[in-house]
């Protein structure tokens, strides 16, 4: 199945991917980061799945199709079944708010009548091994229960019988009727939890979701796209933490059948810093502080231990490993889980980290007891390290280097903080800050640009361009009409324009010390709507804006490329970096469209400066 043919529900403390077929194929249970209790999107049905759909559609049956959508701001997922003998509708959702871990199944005949299917294969630690399954009528009429290790599910809806490594059921459901199926993740050496009301979790589970969605600001042409995509960044952040995965997903390749997989399932600095910034500018200051106060606890302690990932209550040790247990999407191995990339020095989350918290100040936040203590540390630790080479924005595992984006986001740190003196009445040697800054400025200058070819570069002693520097704009080093900014542009055009969309770098130059080839990522070129927008390249803006959003799938989601050969998503989904960027996008048309060229509170620019 297409990674496009995916939808999520969630509760927030983790999700699961329904496919158009009705099954679901991806499920951690209860966190995000947890082993995979459904693994069939790494796999086959044999590496766990559940299956609900009508059974006419299992055999080759014509006329039967289906179509989806989300309720309205919601992730309750109702999916339209119309058969020769009838239509339903299949409504899945993960209920909020509760503590607990659920998933609902509810099927509602709208007309006739219609025979459905179950088919439930519940597979524990990523599909390695196979609970045991037993009927329990003490849960409730039906009901059964999986346990293995310290996980246990009950499943409670029509009987199911074993059936070749499988639970199946077949039940029907006439004009008007409904069945409810419902399973919950508990502890293994507890009793089974309550039956759910479920009528009641749906309307509390919806109510939820609206009323957070109600909060939004969004006055672009695109506010579809981008209310979805503020939900997105919900959904995929752990309600009790506040830290926000990167992705739902591990090791969905971002070249099918490569080896570029990756788990996706953790906290990057940078990504909880972009998600501040885009929350408060969507008008959540109140609920932008779970973000913030999880940002603040990430860099507590020694600044020399700050990493740029973390685990979803902070967990450090991420170490990676590769599964044998899941033969990968499409065959495309090795199926990761941890990052090694926790373990990187890259410097610009440094800049990411000040940038948003200056946002944060600016718009009002509440400046805690701790929040300037730390940002002063993290100061101290950067006025100590800014000249170390490291691995850039995008986990480069080869040589480290000096990278002119990490460069620019080390100038945006010393800025902030220098600012965040002068106008905010805060202690700090902002004297020295702003010396430090002109410093790394004219670094920038000397060893990061091209005066031949009137681009910025990479990285320093390079030739080459890299899709980040789009952000320089964005982090207050330069204006986008700038004759250098538009040089880079320039540049990164003719190099890295495949197909109309922009790759990150060129991985055939060997500067990530990994085998080349993978398809554009969808955030650079959001970066490069930005950059037209703001360069009174309106009509470029819009042309590639809409097709990017055209890469959407039908119920509003990204992933984290796209194969435009191929005409399908690519990598871990849902990618909050992609939706991060396409609201940052949309934005930025919006101001252009109003003739604001720059927000009145963007960063200080070095622009026309000197």
């Amino acid at each position: 199945m297409r990674v496009e043919d995916y939808a999520l529900i969630g509760d927030c403390h983790t999700g699961a991917l329904v496919g158009l077929d009705g099954s679901i194929d991806w499920l951690c249970l209860p966190r995000f980061d947890a082993a995979s209790t459904f693994g069939a999107l790494l796999g086959t049905e044999d590496h766990g799945r559940w299956l609900v759909a009508p059974a006419a559609s299992l055999d080759g049956t014509s006329g039967v199709s289906s179509s989806r959508a989300y309720v309205e701001d919601t992730f309750t997922l109702v999916t339209r079944w119309v058969t020769p003998t009838g239509e339903v509708d299949v409504i899945d959702l993960m209920p909020y708010g509760d503590r607990r871990a659920d998933v609902i199944r509810r099927i509602v005949g709208v007309s006739g009548s219609v025979a459905m299917h179950q088919d439930l294969r519940i597979r524990v630690d990523y599909g390695a091994a196979m609970p045991w399954i037993r009927q329990s009528p003490d849960a409730g009429p039906n009901a059964v229960i999986a346990v293995a290790g310290p996980d246990a599910i009950v499943v409670r809806g029509p009987e199911l019988h074993a059936a070749d490594h499988a639970h199946v059921s077949d039940f029907v459901v006439g004009a008007g009727e409904s069945v409810d199926i419902t399973l919950t993740w508990y502890p293994a050496h507890r009793p089974p939890p309550a039956q759910l009301n479920v009528s009641s979790r749906i309307r509390e589970t919806e109510r939820w979701w609206k009323r957070w969605a109600s909060a939004a600001t969004s006055a672009t042409p695109y506010s579809d796209a981008v209310r979805r995509s503020l939900l997105v960044l919900r959904a995929l952040t752990h309600e009790d933490t506040g830290g926000i995965v990167a992705a739902a997903t591990t090791s969905v390749p971002e070249e099918f059948e490569g080896s570029r997989n990756w788990d996706y399932r953790y906290v990057w600095l940078r990504d909880a810093s972009l998600t501040l910034h885009v929350l408060l500018d969507h008008g959540f200051e109140v609920e932008a502080d779970p973000w913030r106060n999880w940002l603040l606890r990430a860099i507590a302690g020694d600044p020399g231990d700050v990493q740029i990932m973390y685990g979803l209550s902070g967990e450090r040790r991420l170490m990676e490993f590769e599964l044998d247990s899941l033969p990968g999407y499409d065959g495309a191995s090795p199926v990761r889980v941890g990052n090694g990339a926790y373990t990187q020095y890259q410097g610009d989350v440094f800049g990411e980290v000040m940038i948003a918290l200056q946002r944060a100040r600016e718009l009002g936040g509440e400046e805690k007891d701790f929040s300037w203590p730390l940002q002063r540390a993290l100061m101290s630790f950067v006025e100590e390290n800014w000249q170390r080479p490291d691995n850039g924005i995008w986990e480069i595992r080869g040589p480290l280097r000096h990278f002119t984006h990490s460069r620019v986001a080390l100038w945006a740190a010393f800025d902030c903080a220098a600012r965040a003196v002068r106008d905010f009445d805060l202690s700090g040697p902002v004297e020295r800050w702003e010396t430090m800054r002109d410093l790394v400025a004219e670094e920038i200058e000397r060893e990061g640009f091209d005066p031949v070819r009137g681009t910025y570069t990479q990285y320093y002693g390079g030739s080459s361009v890299d899709a980040s520097l789009l952000q320089l704009v964005e982090m207050g080093y330069i204006e986008a009409t700038d004759p250098r900014m538009l040089g880079t542009v320039a540049a990164i055009e003719e190099d890295l324009l495949e197909d109309g969309l922009l790759l990150r770098y060129r991985t055939d130059s060997g500067v990530d010390g990994l085998p080349s080839g993978e398809n554009p990522f969808l955030a650079c070129s959001f970066w490069l709507v930005e950059q037209y927008a703001a360069s009174n390249r309106l009509t470029d803006a819009t042309a590639l804006m809409d097709r990017l959003v055209g890469y959407c799938n039908d119920v509003g989601l990204l992933s984290e490329e796209y194969d435009v050969r191929g005409g399908r998503q690519a990598g871990n989904t849902p990618q909050a970096f992609s939706h991060l960027a396409l609201v940052r996008a949309a934005d930025a048309i919006g101001r252009a469209m109003a003739g604001d060229r720059a927000p009145s509170d963007r960063l200080h620019s070095r622009a026309g400066t000197e």
